[in-house]
């Protein structure tokens, strides 16, 4: 009886979302608001078989229909009810329902705002499918449909040109990673005749090709170092788009499908050493790259791909478990970020720049204070929600006998952190304001405060509850020097203070832009390699080619003056009129002698 009410009620969270999207897409009702109903009503749904996988463990593996058959070849409806899913379905739902309140809020002028609901629905669905798939097949359709509900949420605003690019940039980017996963599931075809999850852990999978496409799957969807970019562009949407984006969808799903995958992965080492030093390279750059950004949003973004390498560190260790646990923790703390941005910079007449707000704690306290839970939160701060999976990251990685560049990285990374934290409380909430005195300034909506109050609370206490009721499987190091346990917090007090101290020795100075910073800013100018000097490189010798080509070759060679050419010398042997004195006086010589001879 516990089975079927475990696998009924996780199902039936799932179709209550359905309900609306099969409704009529009118503007003139206000289909958002029951939307917005039935996401508590999900929620409180989905809690049941979280509980009872709590309290008794269960887990299920369950087989519904089966949709098509190629030879001994099955593709059926397969579904999984383990730690992974039961945990994220509940985090997933109460941070989509907080982001849907929200965006009655913010989107409120919008025209299209019952398509805008139903797009940020199936796109939660997406993701839920993505992470229930017991096979590949399932996984799949999971997998393109938050990438292709990205692409239009992204571009949401298409009149804009750099909407319109970013979206473009969102799904070519994912598109490479997805070359991974398909090789992945056409090996699978090919050598497993299964796309089970649970029959290809059974089989002898220790083979390098399809762990590849996983981490490249991985790469382009989680934006690791080199398929990044689009991250940082899809700020370009609106900010409850970023916010569900980044908390519990599309970006955490490369980093899930390795957690979920990574029976592949735990007995090659070289791989595992890839994924280390990937994560850590991408934590380390993104965290820079943060420090100099001036767009609000932006550096929310950066530092989402930031902790999106810190997980994929994680997994370098093989430890599935706690990445996911900071999946967990993560998105509680980054949805709030971006749900308090938002606030702020639709109060200030969309202004981005930190350095054109200031003094918003008086103005908008609440906005600020969870502004101000949320940095915390991200650094690392002791009790709340990211202390206890980042701490224990970096506990492990200090106690493992692997990389110590990757830890070195990873350090430096944290204390980058705590660093650009400071500087988003600084210049949003401090000082005299710099902003428009006629920005109309307004928190008495429940709209917003409800949402944002909501997470606030799960960033200050999800932590310790997933950690104490979601303990990892494998067994971590329970002992450790003081120094070694300590040192996490020691580097981001550390980053904390000498910011700090930089910020009020150098914020009354007039400032120029230096070439360091502008190239920081800039992503390491890895956005105008890519996008600017390589085409405009390929573009210029594919010009230069084309012309020496045509005009060279095909004109000067081969065509008329060519051929002109070629017949020059039969000319000069046919015909003695070469226009030369000399030959007409020389014919004119031999001629009268020979007449003369003759005579």
């Amino acid at each position: 009886m516990y089975y079927n009410s475990f696998f009924t009620l996780t199902l039936s969270s799932l179709f209550i979302l359905t309900t609306p999207i099969t409704l009529n897409v009118s503007n003139n009702k206000p289909l958002y608001q029951n939307i917005k109903k039935m996401m508590p009503a999900a929620f409180m749904v989905s809690l049941t078989p979280l509980l009872l996988f709590i309290n008794q463990g269960l887990e299920m593996y369950t087989t519904n229909l089966n949709l098509f058959s190629i030879n001994n070849f099955n593709i059926n409806l397969s579904f999984i009810m383990d730690m992974y899913s039961m945990t994220f379905i509940p985090i997933a739902l109460f941070v989509t329902w907080s982001i849907l309140e929200f965006s009655t809020w913010y989107m409120k002028t919008d025209p299209n705002i019952n398509k805008f609901f139903k797009y940020l629905l199936i796109f939660l669905l997406a993701m839920m499918t993505l992470v229930t798939a017991n096979n590949m097949f399932q996984f799949f359709i999971g997998w393109e449909g938050v990438g292709i509900l990205s692409f239009l949420l992204i571009g949401w605003w298409f009149a804009r040109a750099d909407a319109n690019s970013s979206a473009l940039q969102a799904i070519i980017y994912n598109r490479i990673g997805d070359i991974g996963l398909i090789l992945m599931i056409a090996w699978s075809s090919m050598n497993l005749s299964s796309w089970q999850m649970n029959e290809i852990f059974s089989m002898n999978t220790n083979n390098t090709l399809p762990a590849l496409g996983l981490i490249l799957a991985a790469t382009g969807k989680s934006a690791q170092f080199g398929l990044h970019p689009w991250l940082p562009a899809a700020m370009e949407g609106p900010t409850p788009v970023s916010a569900l984006l980044h908390s519990s969808t599309m970006v955490v799903a490369g980093i899930f499908l390795l957690i979920r995958l990574h029976p592949m992965l735990e007995s090659n080492h070289n791989l595992l050493t890839m994924c280390l030093c990937l994560g850590a390279l991408t934590t380390v750059f993104t965290a820079i790259c943060a420090l100099t950004q001036n767009d609000i949003k932006k550096i929310i973004a950066f530092s989402t791909s930031s902790q999106l390498g810190l997980m994929m560190v994680t997994i370098g260790l093989s430890q599935p478990q706690l990445a996911f646990i900071h999946i967990s923790t993560h998105a509680f703390f980054k949805a709030m970020l971006f749900l308090c941005s938002g606030a702020i910079i639709h109060s200030l007449s969309d202004e981005q720049d930190i350095r054109m707000m200031g003094n918003i704690k008086h103005t908008m306290p609440l906005s600020s204070a969870c502004l101000t839970i949320g940095a915390l939160a991200l650094m690392g701060t002791p009790f709340l929600s990211g202390f206890y999976s980042k701490d224990t990251i970096i506990e492990t990685l200090n106690n493992s006998n692997l990389n110590a560049w990757a830890l070195m990285l990873t350090i430096i990374a944290t204390m980058l952190t705590a660093a650009y934290c400071l500087r988003i409380i600084y210049y949003v909430q401090m000082g005299p304001p710099r902003h428009s005195p006629l920005s109309t300034i307004n928190e008495n909506f429940t709209t917003l405060t409800n949402p944002i109050s909501r997470l606030a609370l799960g960033s200050l206490i999800a932590g310790l509850l997933i950690t104490t009721t979601m303990l990892p499987n494998k067994t971590l190091p329970m002992t450790m020097p003081t120094m070694a346990k300590l040192l996490a917090l020691m580097i981001t007090a550390t980053g904390l203070i000498l910011s700090m101290d930089i910020t009020n020795k150098t914020s009354m100075l007039s400032f120029k832009e230096h070439n360091l910073n502008y190239f920081t800013s800039n992503q390491f100018m890895f956005f105008n390699a890519l996008h600017r000097t390589a085409p405009a490189m390929s573009m210029e010798m594919s010009q230069k080619l084309s012309t020496i080509t045509n005009d060279l070759l095909w004109l000067e060679k081969v065509g008329p003056k060519g051929l002109t050419d070629s017949q020059k010398p039969l000319i000069n042997i046919s015909s003695s009129q070469k226009g030369l004195i000399k030959a007409y006086l020389t014919t004119l010589v031999i001629s009268t002698l020979l007449l003369i001879s003759t005579l």
